[in-house]
């Protein structure tokens, strides 16, 4: 019997070749999908966490890895350093990235502040990735189609319209562009584009945000396009999730078609769903839906091919592309192969103004991480440990002060509606700890319409582990955009210094 990687955890492939949506229980949100040859890629959104647009890979659209990101370092200005400003809810996200053949090249490309967009090349998927060019425009929520005369075009949205452009052969300026589609009273605005050709024609994936996804179709690709409705106020089977919307049209070498959208999954964030689809004979495709919804199971689009789990432990002998830190780091205040060592950067009372937290999404629809934390290096007003992370934020860490270390659960550490910190946190609750070493646990459940609820403990054996604070009661707002992370951070209140080793991080599937 084979195996695979379902939800993010190793389970056994079923005898009758169905995958589970979700396909993977991860914030992976505006999904721009492809492939090359036999082999998947997936981009996806990431803000303000650097490196930005995580790239995974799949041999059977089931099953993924990540493998790299398109962006290194978001090197759009002094903000996403988190010195002295913040970019929360800003950065990467709705971006394209596509194969081009004849180039042998990578690209992606995305609008940033709503200003600029940046394309960024590599000669191979898992990179060199780098800054290629700038572009005064915003292609807002943007696809990329290489047509077979290679040819470059973007769609985007603008001025409540859907537009195509033609960019120069490089993909580094653009030739022309123009408005293709007003969406009349009734449809209202539209983002979220892909652009494809299938059959001669020309496609434009849209969508009406987080409710659903329409499809327009022309002859030319500034043509006259009309519209049809893929999927609208469409729900997974079985979930208290939001509708599927937004998302990729992608097809198997068998010549088979899937959608593959997202649902707001909060607090967990937007998560994929896979649909197979037909082509009618009017031109447009068709989801296969059940009774009037996602099914819960399909059939493989290929045989599976089996990827590592994401639970496990890391010894953090390199960097993964799991992990993203929250703005970018300062690389000389950290280093990896012997554990993760963490040197305090910022001086603040703050959790999201502290410099080098390193984070990974949550694994739903519920998980734990723990990690093993040397604290002899710390030094007097510091603080370190493991947080649940989003707009609303607890953690459960180390403290020193006065030469005395304390294990403690903090909640109660919000943003404003700018993303600004609204509160630096309450401790909940204190107990002396001493020996050098503590192992952290945050249990998540980030089931949609679940508890929402998040458990600290620790240990100082790594064995036997105390429960420590209130239940955190995660939020589910959706305009943070991101779901939670689990994330790792070190700060000092006092004085620079101090620094903390991480020996290990451990994700498990379900409390532990």
């Amino acid at each position: 019997m084979k195996t695979s990687t379902l939800l993010g955890v190793a389970t056994l492939l079923s005898s009758a070749h169905a995958y589970n949506n979700p396909i993977l229980w991860n914030d992976l949100a505006d999904n721009d999908i492809s492939r090359v040859d036999d082999t998947y890629y997936y981009s996806a959104s990431s803000m303000h966490f650097s490196p930005g647009a995580p790239i995974l890979r799949s041999k059977d659209l089931v099953n993924w890895e990540y493998i790299a990101h398109s962006v290194p370092s978001l090197d759009f200005g002094a903000k996403y350093n988190l010195t002295n400003a913040q970019g929360y809810n800003r950065g990467t996200w709705a971006s394209f990235m596509r194969y081009h053949a004849s180039q042998d090249t990578w690209y992606w490309g995305g609008c940033i502040d709503f200003s600029k967009t940046y394309i960024y090349t590599a000669p191979d998927v898992t990179g060199k990735w780098s800054r290629r060019a700038v572009m005064n425009k915003c292609y807002y929520d943007s696809g990329l189609l290489i047509d077979n005369d290679d040819t470059m075009y973007v769609s985007y949205a603008a001025d409540d319209a859907v537009w195509v452009a033609q960019l120069s052969s490089n993909g580094t300026s653009e030739v022309s562009s123009q408005q293709v589609y007003v969406p009349s009273e009734d449809i209202g605005y539209l983002e979220g584009t892909r652009m494809y050709k299938h059959d001669g024609r020309y496609y434009i994936l849209t969508t009406r945000p987080s409710r659903g996804t329409h499809i327009l179709m022309a002859d030319e690709p500034f043509g006259n396009y009309t519209l049809k409705e893929l999927v609208l106020n469409v729900k997974l089977e079985g979930s208290d999730a939001g509708s599927i919307h937004q998302g990729s049209l992608v097809d198997t070498p068998d010549g088979d078609w899937y959608y593959m959208g997202f649902v707001d999954a909060y607090p967990g964030g937007r998560i994929p769903v896979l649909v197979p689809i037909t082509w009618g004979d009017d031109g447009f495709p068709t989801a296969a839906l059940v009774d009037g919804a996602v099914s819960a199971s399909y059939g493989d689009p290929v045989a599976q091919v089996a990827v590592p789990a994401l639970t496990g432990t890391d010894t953090f002998k390199e960097l993964g592309p799991r992990w993203e830190w929250n703005h970018n780091p300062d690389t000389s205040a950290y280093s990896v192969g012997d554990g993760l060592t963490l040197k305090t950067v910022t001086v603040t009372y703050g959790l999201y103004s502290a410099r080098n937290t390193l984070t990974q999404r949550t694994l739903g629809p519920d998980s734990t991480a723990t990690i093993e934390l040397n604290y002899a290096g710390m030094a007097d007003g510091d603080r370190a440990g493991l947080a649940i992370l989003r707009d609303q934020s607890a953690w459960v860490g180390v403290k020193k002060d006065s030469g005395k270390f304390s294990v403690n659960m903090v909640d109660d550490i919000t943003m404003d509606a700018s993303w600004n910190t609204n509160s630096t946190g309450t401790t909940v609750e204190s107990a002396s700890i001493s020996g050098g070493t503590v192992w952290l646990r945050v249990y998540a459940d980030v089931m949609p319409g679940g508890s929402n609820t998040a458990r600290f403990s620790y240990s100082t054996d790594g064995t036997a582990f105390t429960g420590i604070g209130d239940d955190f009661t995660m939020g589910t707002s959706w305009q943070f955009f991101m779901g939670y992370r689990f994330g790792i951070f070190n700060y000092a209140t006092t004085d620079l210094g101090g620094s903390v080793t991480v020996a290990s991080f451990t994700l498990d599937a379900g409390e532990v």
